[in-house]
């Protein structure tokens, strides 16, 4: 098996890391302490390619693959989650889907400028009453003559206050269950669409979300993304693909969490000497780094899968459930390697320690992905 990179990848990682290094790390505090949209990294994200990493470049994009865009993530993430849950948002969960499910006047309308950064997208499915039950939407919508009307209620869509464009989920005939789910591509100027207050968060506090209201929203056929009833396969097959960019975000939190403890340890001292020369701090720091490794490979491969147009629900089902495990242990973890400090806000591991809980829990919770997991294994 081979586990080199391309020459593609290693710059995408390169630049990344270096943009991350110089420009968002730097930010990451102040981002988190004021709620703030950084909406000067977003415009560099789109400047280097990282808003539509893997659309080819006849769209706009960067024509990169998918390992590119993990590689990519990852050092994002590891800077400032916040900006990296943004990047994977507008890449995973609005590119993704409009490149594979939209027309080519759609592409042209949407997918170009947001995958050069001049838009921003976001996706909602989430509902007051449908989370992890996806299938459970109350949004509605129906054909009025030539047009869509929708109405009905959106919770914690992230980016959507700052969004162009909704990759919008609505029920247009709940006797058919999740065949009756329609997507439609909605502009944020919309008539009929107002936006709740950026919600207070306890982690990723510069990516800012909100509830969506949507009161008799008119959209024309054209907005019709995919096939009417095929929205539940456009919401899975989304998913499947937006699981390996938060895995990607959760190794890039445990991986700051490694890297902070161990420049830590290096100076902290106690009974006369440095902490990392206590054996226990050892254990720590090895194990958050072989979980890492563990977690990375698992993303890589998803990834690979995507990439060879391989089914992949499974595999990228995995890679959350334990990327996201990985980094809640390794920021844990942190706090306890900085002791009262690791508390403080003055220190960065308190925020990767409230960073780390969203990835559990957004685009599938972790009892989502063992469920994934499972029928996978068990089905007939």
């Amino acid at each position: 098996m081979d586990f080199s990179l391309t020459d593609e990848q290693q710059q995408a990682q390169a630049v990344a890391k270096d943009f991350a290094t110089r420009e968002v790390l730097p930010k990451a505090a102040e981002i988190d302490a004021e709620h703030r949209f950084p909406k000067e990294l977003v415009a560099r994200l789109g400047e280097l390619g990282f808003l539509g990493v893997a659309v080819p470049e006849e769209w706009g994009g960067a024509g990169l693959d998918t390992v590119a865009y993990v590689l990519a993530m990852e050092e994002i993430s590891r800077a400032c989650a916040s900006t990296g849950v943004i990047m994977s948002v507008n890449n995973s969960l609005v590119c993704d889907p409009i490149l594979k499910f939209g027309t080519d006047a759609q592409k042209r309308r949407w997918l170009t400028p947001l995958a050069q950064g001049k838009m921003l997208g976001c996706f909602a499915l989430s509902e007051p009453e449908a989370g992890s039950d996806a299938a459970a939407q109350k949004t509605t919508a129906r054909l009025v003559g030539d047009e869509w009307v929708i109405s009905g209620t959106k919770n914690w869509i992230t980016n959507g206050p700052n969004a162009n464009v909704i990759v919008l989920h609505t029920m247009n005939d709940a006797a058919l269950g999740h065949k009756g789910i329609t997507t439609f591509l909605c502009p944020t100027d919309v008539k009929g669409l107002t936006l709740g207050p950026p919600d207070k968060k306890l982690g990723i506090r510069g990516s800012q979300s909100c509830q969506m209201f949507f009161d008799e929203v008119r959209l024309p056929t054209d907005a019709l993304l995919g096939e009417v009833g095929g929205g539940f396969k456009v919401a899975m097959s989304t998913l499947d693909g937006g699981r390996i960019g938060i895995a990607a975000q959760a190794l890039g939190i445990a991986r700051a969490c490694l890297e902070d403890s161990v420049a830590y340890a290096s100076v902290r001292k106690t009974f006369g000497t440095l902490i990392a020369n206590h054996q226990m701090i050892q254990w720590k720091v090895a194990d958050m780094a072989a979980e890492i490794d563990a977690a990375r490979l698992l993303t890589l491969r998803a990834a690979a899968m995507k990439d060879q147009g391989a089914r992949h629900g499974s595999e990228s089902a995995m890679a959350k459930l334990y990327a996201s495990d990985v980094a809640n242990r390794a920021a844990r973890e942190a706090v306890q390697i900085f002791g009262g400090y690791g508390y403080m806000t003055d220190y960065p591991v308190e925020r990767h320690f409230r960073d780390a809980k969203i990835t559990e829990i957004y685009e599938g919770t972790s009892e989502i992905q063992r469920l994934v997991i499972a029928a996978g294994l068990l089905k007939d």
